[in-house]
């Protein structure tokens, strides 16, 4: 669960200025502990005790470098083809299918608990932290502690704060485990704050709620979050379709729902041609590359996916990978393009390829950030590719 589209809700205490003209490591720590002084009532009267306050922000320090992380918009934006094929490859399903197996008795018990099923429950857990493998290393008080005193959105971060002190002096996680991403979402399934202080669940019976250690905790809360959100055991959550030739896809989208025998009226089908099927409720035609790539039409429970975090490929993914766990096979549908994404194993090849090449890469990860793109795009420059930092099966090719 990731922050996403949050209003900008303005400058205060004047410490971005630091930011801005380069403060010195000391000059922000002073401003830092002015700050938190600052934040000591506030905390109070959400709920901190003045004894937690001052022992779960002792010696705490700025992390300026996440400044860096919330303020600077990526370069690169990736196609949703990339996303999709990082997401939900071979290897996440192989290791998802593993899971299910595994844990198959607590996720019965999870479905019966909360009506959700157990493929979409560890669709979730696959896509938020890799089956709990990619937790994320910022110290949670340290990460929204900065981001509580520095930036334009202190507001929410500082609410977000005073729920991890909260939940730190409710003894439900041990200080030195809370860690997560650099803007405050943490565990197997990758909580915000006071998401956790909602909606998480105690599904092992230790009296904590332990997002981070406990995987029943932690699959029973998303879960639980789903089923808050409007899921619905009885609905799927969607399918692909075929379009019929020239259908006009413009104002169509996942909100603009109509019952499916419009949509059958219209000239749609399912992708292998028959009929649609005869379901209750309505569905928003999703058509994430346009008219020319997979289609789908997503009901209810897509929204609830979608709620998790809002952006429709997360949502696509979730729903996609869930399916892959139930047995379907890819999209029938290719995406729109002659230059395909790759596998988190290809992209782990690409990176072993140009460290091969004396690029300095980092870690062999799959994970291809700023040195990878800037490597990727030195060897587009040597091929004569189009120079834009993305790595697609075309480079692969050419570097194997």
């Amino acid at each position: 669960m990731r922050v996403l589209n949050f209003p900008a809700l303005g400058l205060k205490w004047g410490l971005c200025l630091w930011v801005l003209m380069g403060a010195t490591s000391a000059g922000a720590q002073t401003e830092f502990q002015n700050c938190l002084a600052g934040l000591r009532g506030p905390a109070k009267a959400a709920g901190v005790q003045e004894a937690s306050f001052g022992r779960f922000t002792q010696g705490l320090s700025p992390d300026m470098g996440i400044l860096d992380k919330m303020n600077n918009q990526p370069e690169f934006r990736m196609p949703i083809w990339d996303y999709m094929a990082a997401l939900v490859d071979e290897e996440r399903v192989a290791e998802g299918l593993a899971q299910l197996t595994k844990h198959r008795e607590l996720l019965d018990k999870v479905a019966v608990q909360y009506g959700v099923d157990p493929a979409t429950v560890v669709a979730v857990w696959g896509v938020e932290s890799n089956f709990g493998q990619t937790f994320g290393k910022y110290p949670l008080t340290q990460a929204l502690g900065t981001l509580s005193c520095f930036g334009h959105r202190q507001n929410y971060f500082r609410g977000e704060f005073f729920a991890t002190l909260r939940i730190l002096q409710a003894g439900h996680i041990a200080p030195e485990r809370l860690v997560g991403s650099w803007a405050g979402a943490f565990g197997h399934t990758q909580f915000m704050p006071t998401t956790f202080e909602r909606l998480a669940q105690d599904f092992d019976g230790d009296g904590r709620r332990d997002l981070m250690d406990s995987v029943p905790d932690a699959l029973a809360s998303t879960a639980h979050f789903l089923s808050k959100a409007g899921w619905n055991a009885a609905q799927v959550w969607g399918f692909e379709v075929k379009l019929p030739t020239g259908l006009d896809v413009a104002g169509e989208g996942r909100k603009n729902k109509r019952p499916l025998s419009d949509w059958a009226a219209r000239g749609l089908t399912r992708v292998d041609g028959s009929a649609l099927p005869a379901l209750g409720g309505s569905a928003g035609l999703m058509t994430p590359s346009g008219a020319k790539g997979p289609a789908f039409l997503v009901f209810r429970n897509f929204e609830a996916i979608y709620s998790y975090n809002a952006a429709e490929s997360y949502g696509l993914a979730i729903a996609h990978l869930s399916d892959r766990l139930r047995g379907a096979g890819p999209f029938a549908t290719p995406w729109p393009t002659d230059d395909a994404g790759l596998s988190r194993a290809e992209r782990r090849e690409i990176q072993t390829l140009l460290s091969g090449r004396g690029h300095d890469i980092g870690e062999i990860d799959g994970m291809l950030g700023d040195k990878s793109r800037i490597a990727i795009k030195a060897e587009q420059t040597r091929l004569g590719h189009e120079v834009n930092g993305r790595a697609g099966q075309k480079l692969l090719r050419a570097l194997r």
